[in-house]
């Protein structure tokens, strides 16, 4: 199978005829790699030949590696193919050298086929660095401006490879920076710039098999925003056709830092910085003026930091604080800060409601940080019996203020206790809420019956209004006639004291009549009476003088 030894590496074929005979023979080098298998094969096999046999080196110098005689190799790596030709696996650098074919046929006449074996290796790795550098997320390397750049590039072969350095900008064709016949190749680029912004790529080849391995690092080369540097950006931007995004950007706004409870454990805080729209990524530390022993978990993308705590009591009201930098930025650091706090809550301690009916209890958190989780649970002998969203409970939460409604309430199952729980890494806070079921209240009866007296009093003042209005009317004539009769009478002095007696006496007695109610009759009579006194008073007072 050379042929096959061929395709894998580089196969050279000399042949030398020398015609035939003992002085015979054939030339040729065979090229293998290692770890491979290669077929060295015994040219002009006659049908005659009686006995073929292999030799490392020189015929009868060392002994034979096989034979057709079927005597057993003393390496499992060989066999023979076609009772002539000598197969090795397992391919090592060891087996390079010059090996013999003897052919011997019926009349002994020997022909001898010599082949040169040579074994290769590698490359299998190429190894690049390029530095001072940082390495964006997508593998892309960049630098600043001016600096002095060390390039790196190392691999492993047998026989020793060629290596190539070959920088490749997008505006030209490729351009061979150094080549070297070693296992190192390095070369330095000082003062770094914008026009050496490109791809850098690493060839190193086998000499023997022409087997080649390439790795290739783009590199990125930012400046500060001036004029200048804008200017450059533009023009590499229409040359390269990449946009001012290839070069440094500084976030627009300033960091943002917050804290919530780990996904993963409910007793863990996690602390994120992040600072993003920025190119490159800039870069986030977290820390603590306490010095507490905690570990920071790069985690997500380059422009968002987090750190893990342990949850504790401990934690309340200490401050971290994030401090990101970016690379045209470096001596203007940005930061922000978030403080832990304990939960705490309020809410209502007594809250009723009828059978059949609905209420609503809330439960408002008031601090923490990272923010609590609230649960609402039922019965404080059994505080860990959580009450789930549904059927006649459903609960809500709207930014701090959890909400619990209960419906269709009932006495048996619904009157007691509901703790309302806020947890968070830093601690446990919980309030009491008692719920009261109580029988609803007949108010459309009281109502009706409050109706009804209304009507009944305004029916009796209106039949006493009906009743006695007239009375009263006239009544209130009859005092108007007397004050007018009291006013117009005239009498002497002596006999005016007796008259006004007795007018004012009749007067009172009407006067009673009426607020007894007295007919009116009678206080006609009265008043008719009072004539008859004057007459009978001035009858006396002319039978006076006649004395």
């Amino acid at each position: 199978m050379a042929s096959g030894s061929a395709a894998a590496g580089l196969f050279l074929l000399l042949a030398l005829h020398l015609g035939r005979g003992a002085a015979a023979g054939t030339e040729e080098l065979v090229i293998g790699d290692a770890k491979g298998e290669v077929t060295l094969t015994c040219w002009n096999v006659s049908p005659e030949a009686v006995l073929v046999e292999w030799f490392q080196g020189e015929p009868e110098a060392i002994p034979i590696l096989f034979s057709s005689d079927d005597r057993v190799p003393s390496d499992s790596r060989l066999s023979l193919v076609q009772n002539s030709s000598l197969h090795i696996s397992g391919l090592r650098v060891q087996d390079e050298g010059n090996y013999t074919c003897k052919e011997v046929l019926l009349n002994e006449t020997v022909h001898r086929h010599r082949i040169q074996l040579l074994v290769a290796s590698g490359p299998e790795t190429v190894n690049v660095n390029i530095y001072p550098t940082t390495a964006l997320p997508n593998g892309t390397l960049y630098a600043k401006k001016n600096d002095a750049l060390n390039f790196t590039c190392t691999s492993d072969s047998w026989p020793g490879p060629k290596i190539q350095w070959i920088f490749s900008p997008s505006t030209s064709s490729p351009e061979v920076f150094t080549e070297v016949n070693s296992s190192l190749n390095y070369f330095v680029l000082s003062p770094i710039s914008p026009g050496y912004q490109g791809n850098y790529s690493c060839n190193a080849t086998n000499p023997r098999s022409g087997r080649r391995k390439t790795r290739t690092r783009e590199l990125l080369i930012y400046c500060a925003y001036s004029r200048r540097c804008f200017q450059r950006a533009v023009i590499h931007a229409l040359k390269e056709r990449l946009g001012l995004g290839k070069f440094a950007d500084p976030p627009p706004s300033s960091p943002r830092c917050w804290a919530q409870t780990s996904t993963e454990s409910s007793q863990k805080v996690q602390l994120f910085c992040s600072w993003p729209k920025g190119y490159p990524h800039p870069t986030l530390q977290w820390t603590n003026q306490e010095k507490l022993n905690w570990v920071i978990n790069a985690t997500g993308p380059a422009d968002t930091s987090v750190a893990t705590l342990d949850g504790s009591p401990t934690l309340q009201g200490k401050q971290f604080t994030c401090r990101g930098s970016h690379v045209i930025m470096e001596r203007a650091a940005q930061a922000c800060c978030v403080q832990l706090e304990g939960p705490s809550i309020v809410s209502d301690g007594l809250r009723s409601c009828f059978i059949g009916g609905a209420v609503t209890m809330t439960c408002q958190l008031t601090s923490g940080n990272p923010p609590a989780k609230i649960t609402w649970l039922r019965n404080i002998s059994q505080p860990e019996t959580e009450i789930r969203s549904g059927g006649r409970f459903l609960i809500s939460q709207k930014g701090n203020m959890s909400t619990l409604v209960i419906q269709n309430c009932s006495v048996g199952s619904d009157n007691g206790y509901y703790v309302c729980k806020a947890e968070n890494p830093l601690g446990l806070r919980e309030v009491l809420v008692y719920l009261t079921v109580t029988e609803p209240t007949n108010i459309a009866g009281i109502v009706g019956g409050v109706v009804v007296l209304l009507l009944l009093v305004i029916l009796v003042f209106s039949g006493l209004l009906l009743y006695f209005g007239p009375h009263l009317c006239l009544k209130a004539n009859i005092l108007r006639n007397q004050d007018a009769g009291d006013i117009l009478v005239l009498v002497d002095s002596e006999e005016g004291e007796v008259l006004m007696e007795t007018t004012e006496d009749s007067a009172l007695q009407q006067g009673m009549a009426l607020a007894n109610g007295s007919s009116i009759w009678r206080a006609k009579s009265s008043q008719e009476e009072v004539p008859d006194e004057i007459v009978l008073e001035e009858t006396r007072g002319e039978a006076r003088p006649s004395t």
